[in-house]
């Protein structure tokens, strides 16, 4: 009925003027039951029985021409409009395509060298009484023409039609006479559709041709190279819990029937050695992907995230080109923390990559890949910070050597994090100062700057309790101290906060109020931490900033990590001058999704507020290029019918040293 709709609304486009159309067809409420819909093609046909001269009735020709009265003309958009809707329809892009283009072409076709533009010509058997409409041309049989039409029965229903004429090899197109009309305007031609995988086509930028890559290559020696995907494939409970997220896509492209195929059939194209999935829905995996994936040669492993939620994040890989050595998953709930209370998960792999027979007096180091799905929630960006150094806690856990030193790491996943945010600022950077830092700012989603009392970061960002340091390492895998170290505690300095030393005031101590302005007594020992303020400020002029130098020691709003971590993507196409797009939320494009691989810091290298980074054991051989926004806008945004899922898929190519033992 959708379908019958719009053909409908195509069809009496040339005959009505646009007035009539928008009364017509301005509720979509209204539908044609079959019996209206039989008696409405009657009449059409029946209305056009008198509109030529006998003297028109010719054989048909391959080309129509279509009559244009300004009236017509106003209704032009609505013309692309319906053929617009027609072509986004799974079932008529299925089963009539090329009916579809023929369609397209008659609307789109230029006008001829007259005074206006003439009727279409159909076979003479069957028009004698009766003429085509504008836009429109009726099937027929016979050995003169060979016609071809889709919509007599679809799924059982009759009542999508389309029209379409192929003539045959002896058909001699005649030119027809002109047909003058008053206020007649040029045909000026529609458009044409650009198909979607055209449009949305995607380049493979090979970066292994590069000058610094082939240097280090010839240098180092061979490469066990590989891809890596991530992709946020839109779990089906998500979908159908936010519809209103959707309302520029057709509800049959939003069905898991026909999204599962398009996933699979992208995923199987680009074959990864290494397949990181976000919002993957426990059932389908179970039911559906796991199976299909291990029939791929993939072993796959799954995190469904905690609490009541549906949907998790999955890690899979060849097992003929690695070997699972340490599986760690990562929850992010952690009851009676208020940064740590959304069920967020994550996965760390390390895996060991086996290298090809003929190569056994050769080694290679093991590979960690993490993947992870980050709270959305723009307001909460403590939240996201909280969950990401609890997973760099993980990766730091898991990558590290025994000598010290990290495995190359792969980390993948949507951070709901823009470019140049705090957040990624702080995976890229390895430091983030975030005390007074608002929540909302950390991720660079939104901007809410405009209310007021809006959270902030205070520090310390989570409680020691959780066994994690400001350097996003657990506590039981710090860095030893350096043997030698005098090491003090507060029952010493307490013993000493009396003395001498103590006592005197430093010559060069700022006078503060209340704070430095008197000498310690007996009376303070009710305020230790004052007494023992003075007895650091005999050896330190840090002293000066009284209590608040102390909480600053132990408390200094500041977290690091030592991963070196870049990002796989530059968020920037060049050749177009625009950014790069992951997502498009409500039809806003952002950059939500990442690749992030270890690399090698520059010294003193910095642009931007990023630092630089060049390839270490681990190097970048390619990418699959990102689009721009406006291309995805023209595709009707995401999903559509080419992409199922409203995130783009990221691949990239790395190649990983190997060297003699």
């Amino acid at each position: 009925a959708d379908a019958f709709f719009t053909c409908r609304k195509t069809v009496l486009l040339a005959k009505s003027t646009s007035s009539q159309i928008e009364d017509t067809f301005a509720a979509p409420g209204g539908r044609s039951v079959p019996e209206e819909q039989e008696s409405l093609l009657q009449q059409w046909l029946e209305e056009g029985a008198g509109s030529l001269p006998a003297s028109e009735s010719a054989p048909a020709v391959g080309k129509a021409s279509v009559k244009l009265t300004s009236d017509w003309l106003e209704g032009s958009e609505l013309l692309m409009t319906s053929l617009s809707d027609l072509n986004s329809a799974p079932e008529v892009t299925q089963c009539a395509g090329q009916q579809l283009t023929e369609l397209r072409t008659l609307a789109s076709s230029e006008p001829r060298d007259h005074a206006a533009s003439t009727w279409a010509k159909l076979p003479a058997e069957e028009t004698a009484t009766r003429s085509a409409p504008p836009a429109a041309v009726v099937p027929q049989a016979g050995p003169q023409g060979a016609v071809s039409a889709a919509a007599g029965v679809l799924n059982g229903d009759p009542a999508v039609l389309a029209w379409s004429v192929a003539p045959g090899a002896d058909t001699e197109p005649a030119e027809p006479p002109a047909w003058p009309l008053r206020d007649a305007v040029p045909l000026c031609p529609l458009p044409a559709e650009v198909p979607y995988h055209e449009l949305l086509w995607r380049d493979w930028e090979d970066l292994s041709v590069q000058p610094h890559v082939l240097e280090q290559v010839s240098k180092n020696g061979p490469l066990f190279e590989f891809r890596v995907m991530s992709y946020n494939i839109l779990a089906q409970d998500l979908v159908e819990q936010g519809l209103d997220l959707y309302p520029h896509c057709h509800p049959d492209i939003l069905n898991w029937s026909y999204r599962l195929p398009n996933l699979l059939q992208e995923i199987q194209h680009w074959d990864p050695d290494v397949l990181c999935l976000q919002e993957v829905q426990e059932n389908h995996y179970r039911e559906q992907l796991e199976p299909t994936f291990k029939e791929m040669g993939f072993a796959c492993f799954y995190k469904r995230r905690t609490g009541t939620k549906t949907d998790g994040c999955a890690v899979c890989y060849k097992h003929s080109r690695f070997q699972l050595i340490t599986l760690s998953p990562v929850e992010y709930f952690r009851p009676g923390v208020d940064v740590l209370n959304r069920d967020n998960v994550g996965l760390v792999l390390l895996l060991q990559p086996l290298l090809p027979e003929g190569l056994d007096l050769q080694a290679i180091s093991p590979l960690c890949v993490a993947n992870t799905h980050v709270l959305f929630n723009p307001r909460r960006g403590d939240i996201k910070l909280a969950q990401m150094a609890l997973l760099l806690a993980e990766i730091d856990k898991v990558a590290k050597t025994t000598e010290g030193s990290y495995n190359p790491i792969i980390l993948c996943g949507d951070l709901n994090s823009v470019p140049d945010s705090p957040l990624y600022k702080f995976i890229r950077n390895g430091e983030l100062s975030y005390h007074g830092l608002p929540a909302w700012k950390v991720s660079g989603q939104e901007d809410f700057s405009q209310q007021l009392y809006s959270r902030k970061l205070l520090a310390p960002l989570w409680p020691s309790s959780l066994g994690v340091t400001d350097n996003c390492q657990y506590v039981t895998f710090c860095q030893p101290k350096k043997p030698g170290r005098r090491q003090y505690s507060r029952g010493f300095l307490l013993r000493y906060r009396f003395c001498d030393a103590a006592c005197e005031r430093p010559p060069h101590l700022v006078l503060l109020e209340g704070v430095t302005d008197a000498t310690p007594v007996a009376s303070a020992r009710g305020h230790p931490a004052s007494a023992t303020t003075a007895a650091l400020g005999a050896a330190s002029p840090l002293a000066s900033f009284g209590n608040g130098w102390l909480f600053t020691c132990r408390f200094p709003g500041v977290i690091r990590h030592g991963l070196n971590l870049t990002s796989v993507y530059g968020h920037f196409l060049p050749h177009r001058g625009r950014p790069e797009v992951t997502t498009m939320p409500m039809g806003l494009g952002a950059t939500v999704d990442y690749i992030f691989y270890s690399a090698e810091p520059v010294e003193n290298g910095k642009r931007g507020g990023r630092r630089l980074y060049q390839d270490g054991a681990l190097k970048l051989l390619g990418r699959l290029s990102l689009l721009s926004e406006d291309v995805l806008l023209l595709a009707n945004g995401l999903p559509n019918p080419f992409c199922s899922s409203d995130h783009l898929c990221l691949l990239a190519s790395f190649g990983l040293e190997i060297s003699s033992l």
